[in-house]
């Protein structure tokens, strides 16, 4: 492993680490230091990422409840992130990996989450 590659892992390893201590030990709600959402601030409506640093919180103190009516979308993704996750770092080589990242992934997948966040969007600000 090169010097450069090293460094630059250990560098995102422990912004990781700070970003999960800061989020478990501050909870959002009642710090002021955690940014706003601008959406919010500008028109009053939730946007599909509000609650999302609440949830985070939530999650890292193992309020699954909690974390899912903050936001339930964010808690929804979290395996299909993790299986993004896998598959950008794994590269896949055999045909059914590949076949699969296809199917969750590609241009057809990103159309159907952005449905599927616009439809969130629009139902979290009529409910």
């Amino acid at each position: 492993m090169s010097i450069k590659l090293y460094f630059k892992w250990t560098g995102i390893i422990l912004l990781l680490v700070l970003f999960v201590w800061v989020y478990k030990n501050y909870n959002p709600m009642e710090s002021t230091w955690f940014p706003k959402c601008p959406f919010r601030t500008l028109t009053g409506l939730l946007c599909p990422g509000c609650g999302s640093q609440r949830a985070i919180h939530n999650l890292l103190n193992l309020d699954i409840r909690g974390a899912f009516e903050q936001n339930a979308l964010l808690v929804l993704s979290i395996p299909y992130l993790l299986t993004g996750l896998y598959f950008e770092l794994v590269k896949p080589s055999s045909t059914t990996l590949l076949a699969w990242r296809q199917r969750l992934f590609g241009q057809q997948a990103i159309k159907i989450i952005l449905v599927v966040v616009i439809c969130f969007w629009v139902l979290r600000n009529l409910l």
